[in-house]
């Protein structure tokens, strides 16, 4: 008996070579095509290896993320951009050119009696002004000169010309809320917010590739492990049909391993499936042609990097969007309730000071000029309101407060969101280490295990627990070592540092917009 025992394992050891195959490393194909067959080959997909890093740099080139971020931070500039052209001079020309009418207008006589008059005159009028907002007082500055010409149409009809050649205007607020000074302190934080919050937005573009790259990798590494293990349930099979015959093994074992072969072609097809749609998210996200079916790689090393959550707070504190986020809100919730304290009482200032000359010819119209001056207070205080406008007041305050406390509790959750997110990226290193070693064992019990499945030292029980424990160690080992990207990744969204290089992380704001 023990000279047919081995004789059998002699004759099976070329079925237990090739139960015993890794799994095989994707190839991309690179073989040249005949011109008579470029059209043909053209429709079919063409492998093509992508890394972690590639995969990185397309999305944050052509994905609908990118794009999206990239024009939030247009607008964002281009409402910067307008706040800043408030602060400087504007020319501006307005005019009638030409106002004609002949119509009658009423017109009182002498006697205090009215009557009809027949009115048929053209008119052009035309101002230039150049004009200064005064960000310190809220008022505005303008100096202005104007020409207005008068001709009364018909028989004996008259022309006038009169000429404002210098004028300078002053309209100013006294007690009303300066906008202009306050945006001086809300648009530039509101920018840098803007300009923060795009570089946080491309790591979370990354972040999100991450996350599509290593479903793809893991649906791709379930595929290679089903089709290997229909392989092995297969080749078992055949074996134990011949031991069967031998009587070396029990009907039920020999069922079993009939029933591991058939769940072995179910899984490939399921992992199948999963694969064609985990290829086209990341080919979408991406933005790739259809054609190409990509395989991912696994990355080779991870940065040994340990991060100390003094230094990743400080960092976030300093640059992240949030710290402008918060001031911002600040800034808005004082300025609501300036404004509802302007809104109490309204006094308007209006000044013009120049001269003016009129005559019937245009150029006697810029000699003997007079002083052309005006003064207007405008005074608007509610005597009776029934309290609506402090009431204003007081909900601006509530507001504030309401902010206020939103702001404190939000500061307690970021730094708490810093110091988890800073220990689980410390022990994912750890946790990566002991997945890696895992799975190295794993895939050496398993390739034990079947050699002794061949000498009938084991059951099948004991096989397909070797198995599953296998196709667990690799997929933990490829989880966990996209845990430890991820952390890494939302990391530097948060702080906008590079850990790596140790250096800030920047883009170039003016070539972008």
């Amino acid at each position: 008996m023990k000279n047919r025992r081995f004789g059998l394992l002699a004759a099976l050891m070329p079925l237990i070579g090739m139960a015993q195959q890794t799994l095989p490393t994707p190839q991309a194909t690179t073989a040249p095509l005949a011109p008579a067959a470029t059209q043909v080959a053209s429709a079919i997909p063409q492998e093509r290896l992508i890394t972690l890093d590639e995969a990185i740099a397309l999305a944050r080139l052509q994905s609908v993320d990118a794009a999206v971020a990239l024009n939030e931070l247009r607008t964002a500039y281009w409402e910067y951009r307008t706040f800043r052209a408030d602060l400087l001079p504007e020319v501006n020309f307005t005019g009638t050119l030409p106002n004609y009418s002949k119509t009658y207008n009423s017109y009182q006589n002498a006697d205090g009696s009215y009557s009809f008059v027949r009115d048929n005159v053209l008119g052009l009028s035309g101002e230039l002004s150049v004009d200064q907002n005064i960000w310190f007082t809220g008022g505005k500055l303008s100096v202005t000169s104007s020409l207005d010409y008068l001709k009364e149409l018909g028989s004996g009809g008259s022309r006038q010309y009169m000429s404002v050649p210098i004028s300078l205007k002053l309209t100013q607020p006294i007690f009303g809320v300066n906008s202009l000074k306050w945006n001086r302190r809300i648009e530039p934080v509101r920018y840098a917010e803007a300009k923060a919050a795009f570089i946080s937005a491309t790591e979370e573009v990354t972040m999100k590739t991450i996350t599509y790259f290593f479903n793809l990798l893991l649906a791709k590494e379930k595929l290679a492990t089903m089709r290997q293990n229909k392989s092995n349930a297969d080749r078992l099979y055949e074996v134990a049909r011949a031991k069967r015959k031998m009587g070396q093994i029990s009907e039920n074992d020999l069922l079993q391993l009939k029933l591991n072969a058939l769940q072995g072609q179910a899984d490939v097809t399921a992992s199948e499936s999963n694969l064609n749609a985990r290829m086209f998210q990341l080919r979408s996200f991406l933005g790739i042609s259809e054609q190409d079916n990509l395989t991912p790689v696994l990355p080779a090393s991870v940065p040994g990097i340990e991060m100390v959550y003094g230094e990743v707070l400080d960092k976030a504190l300093e640059r992240n969007k949030f710290a402008q986020n918060i001031r911002r809100r600040q800034l808005e919730a004082d300025y609501a309730v300036a404004t509802a304290r302007g809104n109490l009482r309204s006094i308007d200032l209006f000044a013009s000071v120049g001269y003016a000359g009129k005559a019937q010819e245009f150029s006697p119209a810029y000699r003997n000029l007079v002083d052309n001056q005006v003064v207007q207070v405008g005074v608007k205080i509610p005597l009776l309101d029934w309290g609506k406008r402090r009431g204003k007041v007081r909900v601006a305050k509530s507001n504030r407060e309401v902010v206020r406390s939103k702001i404190r509790q939000e500061q307690m959750d970021f730094h708490q969101d810093i110091f988890l997110l800073v220990e689980n990226f410390n022990n994912q290193a750890q946790q990566l280490r002991i997945a890696e070693e895992a799975d190295a064992i794993a895939e050496k019990r398993y390739n034990t295990s079947v050699e002794t499945f061949m000498i009938g030292k084991i059951s099948t029980l004991d096989l397909n627990d070797a198995r599953d424990s296998k196709d667990e160690a690799r997929q933990q080992h490829i989880n966990e070592l996209y845990s430890y990207w991820y952390y890494f990744y939302q990391i530097r969204s948060l702080t906008l540092w590079d850990f790596e290089r140790n250096s800030e992380l920047e883009a170039d704001f003016e070539s972008l917009i």
